[in-house]
């Protein structure tokens, strides 16, 4: 039966609804921010307009002489402020890459247009920042109640899948300085960044982002990968199930992860050490952990998935058509290293020490310093750990240099709760995830 609300339908209809509405359709930007320090990822179509909401942007510019604008925007919440990547594969609403529907006021109609603009409203006390600073101001959020017939109204902003937020009307006036005070702006404006993904699933009618066309194109392709997979084992095709079931939670995994990897790899990142491109490392490597050991792929199976993507977003965008072959060459590169790595520890921790390598696979909770983590660190002058005393084979003494909780540094541990420590050197290697 054909969708009636295919994604490219949903998609095309909120951006001819503002340009009815005299808002000027506005191209995406990278979601790897080219000239904005203060993010690793763009996360929010607001990003590229900073420049207009502090008065910035000069009058003559095609920013500065914006009024309206619309657009969707390319967004990736994977480290910083607004970090999604635990979450995904758990539910079915959260992604690391994800389009950001949007529609701005620079100086021109404030609340009353844009609460008139947006469908039905849940008015609340609210303020939403997209970074430790830079423009921001109160806002007001509309949800979707999947159930309906109900007062849902104490199930907003509680992670409740059956009542999701799908909406947010900002209105920019005020700027969070360094100091953590607020200034007020030149002029107010208005910043509105709808779920693309959750409006689509809202429209076909489907209880998960991941049941739409968004995505089920992506689960189909991984199934047909899949051939006899690793030992023979031929997984199920995707059924939507959360909980306890590992398959499902890495289709859609994988399937968030190649997206991300894509566009970033195509707005010009790639996986690496430092920064965003070690994000992005370890985004590829949950990817392959997930493929290879749940759903029994055999390696190499990520960057085949490359094609099967670009035919579902390349028309759309088509910076992804234009670096196809570049993001499979990378995604492959990598993946051929990653198992390389994972054979040499593995052979070391059994043939050294006799360790069982399925004891290294236990899905134990872990404590992963982030991209910010490591900023810090960095800013107080802890320095890489060195790992050289890996080939040494002899008994080694280390240094701790600071303790991590997964949320922040603390001076002292006691033991009861989890925790990481950073050290100053290390006898084991230092490159996996």
């Amino acid at each position: 039966m054909e969708e009636e609300w295919p994604a490219g339908r949903v998609r095309q209809t909120f951006l001819d609804f503002f340009y009815s509405k005299s808002h000027t359709p506005w191209p995406s930007s990278p979601g790897v921010p080219v000239d904005d320090p203060t993010l690793l990822f763009a996360n929010a179509g607001m990003n590229q307009f900073k420049p207009v909401f502090l008065g910035a942007a000069a009058p003559d510019s095609p920013l500065g002489r914006l009024r309206r604008a619309c657009s969707t925007q390319k967004c990736i919440r994977a480290g910083g402020k607004h970090n999604d990547l635990d979450d995904v594969g758990k539910d079915t609403y959260h992604h690391t890459f994800f389009e950001m529907l949007g529609s701005w006021s620079f100086g021109d109609y404030f609340k009353e247009e844009a609460i008139g603009y947006a469908w039905e409203l849940l008015t609340k006390d609210n303020f939403w920042e997209a970074g430790e600073t830079g423009p921001c101001g109160p806002c007001t959020e509309i949800h979707f109640d999947l159930i309906g017939n109900r007062n849902a109204a104490s199930l907003v902003n509680k992670d409740d899948p059956t009542c999701i937020e799908i909406w947010n009307l900002v209105f920019i006036e005020l700027n969070r300085e360094s100091d953590g005070t607020l200034r007020p702006l030149p002029a107010k404006h208005v910043d509105t960044g709808m779920g693309f993904e959750r409006l689509t699933s809202i429209l076909q009618n489907k209880r998960s982002n991941y049941d739409t066309d968004l995505f089920m194109p992506i689960f189909e392709a991984i199934h047909e990968l899949a051939g006899d997979g690793i030992d023979g084992v031929k997984i199920k095709p995707y059924s939507g199930k959360l909980g306890s079931n590992d398959v499902d939670m890495a289709y859609r995994v994988v399937a968030d992860h190649i997206r991300t990897l894509s566009f970033a790899i195509a707005d010009g990142s790639q996986p690496g050490n430092e920064g965003r491109e070690y994000v992005l490392r370890r985004i590829l490597r949950r990817a392959v952990y997930f493929g290879t050991q749940k759903l029994k792929k055999k390696k190499g199976f990520l960057s085949n998935l490359v094609k099967p993507f670009v035919r579902v977003m390349g028309d759309v965008f088509p910076e992804l058509k234009a670096n196809e072959n570049k993001i499979k060459d990378i995604i492959k590169d990598e993946e051929e290293s990653f198992a390389k790595t994972l054979e040499k520890e593995a052979f070391v921790l059994l043939d050294t020490y006799g360790y069982p390598i399925d004891l290294t696979e236990a899905g134990r909770k872990s404590i992963v310093l982030d991209a910010n983590a490591t900023s810090q660190l960095r800013n107080q002058g802890v320095g890489s750990t060195d790992d050289s005393p890996k080939f040494q084979h002899e008994e080694h003494s280390s240094v701790v240099m600071a303790i991590y909780t997964g949320s922040e540094f603390i001076a002292s541990a006691s033991g009861v709760e989890d925790f990481s420590l950073v050290l100053k050197s290390t006898s084991f290697c230092g490159s996996l995830p």
